[in-house]
């Protein structure tokens, strides 16, 4: 017996293996995981790798014997035909090897081959280890296979069944409190800070042992603490706000969930757009809908483009549907608490109920039958670094395999999905009116045009204007609260050398370093380089600097001396510690602090009643960006934060800043008009021929800075590929650098097409691929591009 197998490591290859002969046909089946060997010399390096077919011949040629498949890495495949099958289907629309889909996408540790064997002998426990066993005899292999075939032997990762397993857990914020001097201690709390809770192991693994004492250090002193990785889930859930009041639902939220109702009950796949307005009530709909599908028998996964948004909804529906399983996944947990979800729901065969971020689309979710993409219309259900999909693609794939429902929502969808929506391509459900008759608040417009250039000193005066400040003022004096946007995170977003007249600048991107002020750091946001603050230019070696401009964290720092007490902060930055987000918003919904800064963590979804003034600090921001959505995203952002306010009895305003009010795009922010936005902006796109009228495609390249033969093999793909691009029928325009041209140390340049069909698109960057010139060059197919930078 011959096994296909997909490599889950670099260079994720289809290989072909002996089956060892200890296990039945039977146990051999598509989507288990394997150890096999893999290079040169004895039986190789062992790689984790996934089952795809088995067959008892293999074309193999002449003098070539096939290396045998070491061993199973689990008892039972992990991974059911559905989610296989969608692993395969990415892989094919990106023209990609097979195993580099699961390879980004499964849990870490489920691609790994950290494996033992378990078994009970004679009521003894014993572990044998991958290599032990392949250095047993066939009799010995016989009888290890026969009791992992019938369950007596289970193969656990290491720790799997440590119910002991430590994680260290922040417990501070920066600034560190600690001495400057203490390095050693810094490290250990920098690391904790970008990695989240790790176990003791991997972090003295990670740091040296020689980081033992400090991590003792920071123990005592009440800095760190040790938990199991449980103990984290359940003290993030009791942080949660308090939940919202009971609900019944409306006419309107009534009429769509009879709608989705039927479309559950039927026998085809469909597919729903839900359009209502900000605090319209579609959170509610989802949960009954949830509620419904749990009655069928069918699983629901509800999904949020931000984490503090699907923290939110993760309390909606354990307040709402306190006796349903949910099971709650994001980017930002642990390792070892994502691959326990995965297994667990591996294992599950009954319904349930999910919610997460676009990463929870892969989970292997028991008898799925509804998706629901919350705020579908959020550039964050793209995925574009590493490997791109589309969350929106893959959700339909999803419900097309199960014959199920796929539900958008949104108060401003994206255009392309009210497109499909306004030529039938999507049924559209309407909530046009806010729960409880309530109006939208007014939006008014602050011109910033003549104002000096904001923060342009340490006592400047700062980003908002006065009228927006006399604002924030009569708020706070009325004992209400407020919201303030900056989607700009960090103390100043530049740092300049009075000495030599530089910015200081990354080294391996040529991007300006942002100043962390709590962190004492100059950080680059792109490669994640760091250098202390303050510490020579690397220019002239001078010390004398002015931060430039400002971030969320130096906005609040001015208005805690506006109010009188410290504001909160909603940010990447402010919520990297385990448990901290839901701090922070349970701490604003308790009234305990007046104004609530962030970026656009905190736009959309989040209901505070007691929010009567959204401020958005600086609008122009993402306006100008060369993208050809940069309006629609502006309009997007700003609606949707318009709509954090006046969304309990008393009445809301909002003031967006800036210094371009003749801007198409704030005609229609002011009255939240969403359809007139649209007719215009579809005209637009009509005349310049941009989504949805072609496919859009970007081929990004990019060679090293000091690769010498880089130029000469752009440039010979390039004349290559415009005669081929003629042929295909598609406009191509580049390849020209791209706007951050330099990233990680190499130089990027974009290729933008535009086509009929996908399929050109797809020809065009095979035949790239396939170019000689193409091996001094790094490609990347982003398919429908959401970040043109």
């Amino acid at each position: 017996m011959y096994a296909n197998v997909a490599l889950l490591s670099p260079p994720y290859s289809c290989l072909t293996y002996e089956l060892p002969p200890e296990f039945p046909p039977e146990f051999w089946r598509p989507g288990l995981r394997l150890a096999v060997p893999l290079g040169r010399g004895g039986r190789g390096a062992l790689r984790a790798a996934m089952l795809l077919a088995v067959s008892p011949t293999a074309d193999l040629p002449d003098g070539v014997a096939c290396k045998s498949v070491c061993w199973p890495l689990e008892n039972a495949p992990l991974l059911p035909p559905d989610l296989l099958a969608l692993f395969q289907d990415m892989a094919l629309r990106q023209g990609v090897e097979p195993g580099l889909i699961p390879g980004h996408l499964l849990p870490q540790g489920l691609r790994s081959t950290r494996v033992r064997l378990h078994r009970l002998e004679e009521g003894r426990a014993t572990a044998l280890s991958l290599r032990r066993i392949g250095q047993a005899d066939a009799a010995e292999r016989l009888e290890l296979a026969r009791a992992l075939c019938s369950g007596a032997a289970r193969m656990l990762a290491p720790g799997a069944d440590a119910a002991s397993e430590e994680f260290c857990l922040l417990r501070a914020d920066p600034p560190w409190p600690v001495r400057p001097s203490a390095t050693r201690q810094i490290e250990v709390l920098e690391y904790l800070h970008e990695h989240g809770a790790v176990s003791r192991r991997h972090l003295l693994r990670s740091l040296g042992q020689a980081a033992a004492p400090a991590l003792q250090s920071l123990l005592r002193a009440g800095h760190l603490a040790l938990t199991r990785e449980e103990a984290g889930e359940e003290e993030e859930q009791a942080l949660l706000p308090p939940p919202s009041a009971p609900f019944s639902l409306n006419a309107d939220q009534q009429a769509a969930l009879n709608d989705v109702r039927a479309a559950l009950d039927g026998d085809a796949p469909a597919s729903r757009l839900l359009y209502g307005v900000t605090g319209s009530g579609k959170t509610a709909v989802y949960l009954e809908l949830a509620r419904e599908c749990l009655a069928r028998g069918k699983s629901l996964l509800l999904l949020a483009p931000e984490v503090a948004l699907a923290h939110k909804l993760r309390r909606d529906a354990a307040c709402a549907l306190p006796d349903a399983p949910l099971f709650f996944h994001h980017g930002y947990q642990s390792p070892a608490r994502r691959e326990a979800t995965f297994r667990a729901l591996a294992a599950r065969r009954e319904p349930c109920l999910v919610v997460g971020t676009r990463s929870a689309l892969f989970l292997p979710v028991p008898r799925l039958g509804c998706v629901v993409l919350d705020e579908e219309h959020d550039a964050s259900f793209k995925q574009d670094e590493g490997l791109s999909y589309q969350a929106k693609e893959v959700a339909w794939f999803r419900m097309a395999q199960a014959r199920g429902l796929l539900l958008l929502g949104s108060a401003t969808p994206d255009v392309k999905t009210f497109y499909a929506a306004e030529n039938g391509q999507l049924p559209l459900l309407r909530l046009p009116h806010r729960v409880g008759g309530r109006s939208l608040p007014p939006v008014e417009l602050v011109d910033i045009s003549a104002l000096p250039p904001a923060a342009s000193s340490l006592e400047g005066s700062g980003l908002l204007a006065p009228t927006s400040e006399a604002a924030l003022r009569e708020t706070l004096k009325r004992g209400e609260q407020a919201v303030v946007l900056l989607n700009r995170r960090g103390y100043a977003p530049l740092i300049y050398c009075l000495d030599c007249n530089a910015t200081l600048r990354c080294p391996h991107c040529e991007i300006g370093l942002t100043y962390h002020k709590g962190r004492e750091k100059l950080v680059c946001h792109y490669c994640g380089y760091t250098r202390p603050f303050p510490s020579p230019c690397p220019q002239c070696r001078g010390m004398n600097f002015l931060p430039l401009g400002e971030g969320t964290e130096r906005l609040s720092e001015r208005l805690s001396v506006l109010a009188g007490q410290p504001v909160l902060r909603l940010d990447r930055d402010s919520t990297r510690r385990p448990g901290r987000m839901e701090e922070i918003l349970a701490a604003f919904a308790r009234q305990e602090s007046p104004v609530l800064v962030g970026t656009q963590m905190l736009s959309k979804g989040h209901h505070f009643p007691h929010v009567t003034l959204a401020v958005v600090a600086d609008g122009d921001l993402g306006l100008n960006l060369p993208d050809y959505r940069a309006a629609e995203r502006t309009f997007q952002l700003l609606v949707q934060s318009a709509g954090r306010a006046g969304r309990g009895e008393k009445p809301g305003r909002v003031l967006i800043q800036t210094r371009d009010v003749s801007h198409y795009c704030w005609q229609y922010v002011r009255t939240g008009d969403y359809e007139g936005f649209y007719a215009a902006e579809l005209a637009r796109r009509r005349l310049r021929q941009y989504p949805p009228f072609v496919r859009l495609a970007l081929i990004r390249m990019s060679f090293g800075v000091e690769e010498k033969d880089g130029p000469a093999a752009l440039s010979e793909l390039t004349a290559a590929l415009r005669l081929r691009a003629r042929d295909l029928d598609v406009r191509m325009l580049g390849p020209a650098p791209a706007p951050l041209a330099v990233l990680r140390g190499r130089r990027r340049f974009h290729c933008l097409l535009k086509a009929g069909d996908w399929q050109s698109l797809r020809q065009l960057y095979f035949f790239a691929r396939s170019r000689k010139s193409a091996a001094l060059l790094r490609l990347f197919l982003d398919l429908d591009p959401v970040n043109m930078l």
